[in-house]
């Protein structure tokens, strides 16, 4: 019977990279969220989104002029061809300390949308428009969905 160090020992070099043709990218897949200052309150958010992947909602803060914001304008100021489409608060739900601080970093109203990324992975951003400082402010986190 083998001892707990050489059971560790096992378990260690079966989690050591191969070094094969396999290896996994570590670029980070996501879109850019953040071009200038971001809100205190969206920074002490520790709140997960709960998919196939449990990432964090991270903040989002882009300069930005209008006083409100759709799914069309959320595509052109993000910058890239992936499909944009609003999702209700009822669709989203369970989220409530993220919608509260994105409502209290911007003017109240909040847009929830969902970006596709490719394949299972989404993004999912909840914002607000914050006109006296001229950018659009909130929450975004990866969701992975199979």
């Amino acid at each position: 019977m083998a001892s707990d160090e050489d059971y560790a020992s096992f378990l260690d070099k079966a989690n050591q990279p191969s070094g094969g043709a396999s290896t996994q990218s570590t670029k980070k897949v996501g879109t850019k969220s953040v071009d200038t200052a971001v809100p205190n309150v969206l920074e002490s958010v520790e709140e997960y989104y709960t998919s196939d992947a449990d990432e964090p909602f991270e903040p989002v803060s882009l300069k930005y002029s209008g006083s409100s914001i759709s799914a069309q304008e959320l595509k052109k100021l993000l910058g890239h061809g992936e499909e944009v489409t609003s999702v209700s608060e009822s669709e989203f739900g369970g989220y409530e300390k993220v919608l509260e601080a994105v409502k209290k970093a911007g003017n109240g109203q909040v847009g929830i949308f969902k970006v596709v990324l490719g394949g299972t992975r989404s993004e999912f951003f909840v914002l607000s428009v914050d006109e006296k400082e001229g950018r659009v402010v909130g929450l975004k986190a990866l969701a992975v969905e199979s």
